[in-house]
């Protein structure tokens, strides 16, 4: 959920984050139609009660976590608030609970290595659009700094796997280049490939 003040060029850094946290939760619910519009209109009414705090006073302890959205939607009366509740609930309370926490990667170090691959099955797609998500956050702040950021993906075909891995991925993508971001992606090729 980690966002900064310069995350988007206009000035509700919200709007960009809000497309982040609707294909976290299309991914999260699963659904073969993606999230329907009630969904999202319920989510995109949370988003800005679940930042506030942030907003008005910009410090990493204010930063919310999934559980704040979880929080959120299950005071919302809608009977989709309650199911997109229940489907993050397993990685709000439950077993998958992983990235419900503030970050506790070094984020400022120079170099910075994210690897996902002992995450598991359930967690891998969700870990890969929150890795470009903490990528992304970096970007706009050394943007901010005129500083350029290199960013290189290995098995980058896995992010095209998922639809909404894959759509993230081609608007994180273009996005970098505008903002001084230097993407590279390395693919592996099978022999049959050749």
């Amino acid at each position: 959920m980690d966002i900064n003040l310069d995350y988007s060029e206009d000035d509700n850094p919200l709007g960009f984050k809000s497309d982040f946290i609707l294909s976290l939760c299309e991914l999260i619910m699963g659904s073969r139609n993606g999230i329907e519009a009630e969904e999202k209109s319920v989510i995109d009414r949370c988003l800005p009660l679940v930042y506030q705090k942030y907003f008005e006073h910009p410090v990493p302890e204010n930063m919310p976590v999934l559980g704040d959205l979880y929080d959120c939607l299950r005071s919302q009366k809608e009977v989709q608030a309650q199911r997109i509740a229940t489907a993050l609930e397993i990685y709000v309370n439950g077993s998958l609970r992983v990235f419900n926490h503030r970050t506790n990667v070094e984020l400022s170090n120079r170099i910075v290595c994210f690897d996902i691959k002992d995450l598991g099955k359930q967690l891998k797609k969700l870990g890969m659009l929150i890795v470009q998500d903490q990528v992304w956050n970096r970007v706009t702040l050394n943007r901010a700094a005129r500083k350029s950021t290199r960013y290189y993906i290995d098995e980058f075909h896995l992010l095209l796997k998922e639809e909404q891995t894959a759509a993230y991925s081609v608007e994180i993508w273009k996005r970098f280049r505008k903002w001084g971001g230097i993407p590279t992606g390395e693919v592996t090729c099978l022999s049959r490939c050749a």
